[in-house]
């Protein structure tokens, strides 16, 4: 299910326009504390997931090539572990999979409830470049979407 500017699939709940991301500072495995500051002017893909989630697990290469192509005109990518999952699976699945994003814990579900209070994974948010979010994917999102969307957000400024 995507929900972006205006449109909704399935559950009924639009959003009429961009709206704020939350401030929400991520604790990551190897860069430690990235900042709000330190994502102004990128294009985000905030992504909540669990190593007991085989979607999540499915998507994960998708997302990974997601990055690769657009990391440097951009765009940053945090997968977030939901606070359930235990850290030392989630150490374990960045290191064998070498995710080249970077991957947070959120120990207490701060982040989690600070995007809309995220219950399922995955759920993947995309933030333009003015701190907007400017879609919300509920499962796994169609990757040929994601990456035309991805590409409107990179070109604005």
């Amino acid at each position: 299910m995507v929900l972006a500017l205006g449109l909704a699939v399935a559950a009924g709940y639009v959003w009429l326009a961009p709206r704020s991301a939350p401030v929400v500072a991520f604790t990551t495995l190897e860069h430690g504390i990235v900042s709000p500051a330190a994502l102004e002017g990128k294009v985000v893909l905030v992504n909540f997931w669990a190593t007991s989630c085989a979607v999540c697990l499915k998507e994960m290469p998708r997302l990974a090539e997601l990055h690769e192509r657009y990391a440097a005109r951009g765009l940053e990518t945090i997968a977030v572990a939901m606070p359930y999952d235990p850290p030392n699976r989630v150490v374990a699945y960045q290191r064998d999979k070498r995710l080249p994003f970077k991957v947070a814990i959120d120990p207490n579900g701060e982040a989690a409830r600070r995007f809309d209070d995220v219950r399922v994974t995955p759920t993947t948010f995309l933030i333009d470049r003015r701190g907007r979010i400017v879609a919300r994917y509920v499962g796994e999102p169609d990757f040929a979407e994601v990456a035309k969307l991805i590409e409107g957000a990179l070109a604005r400024g």
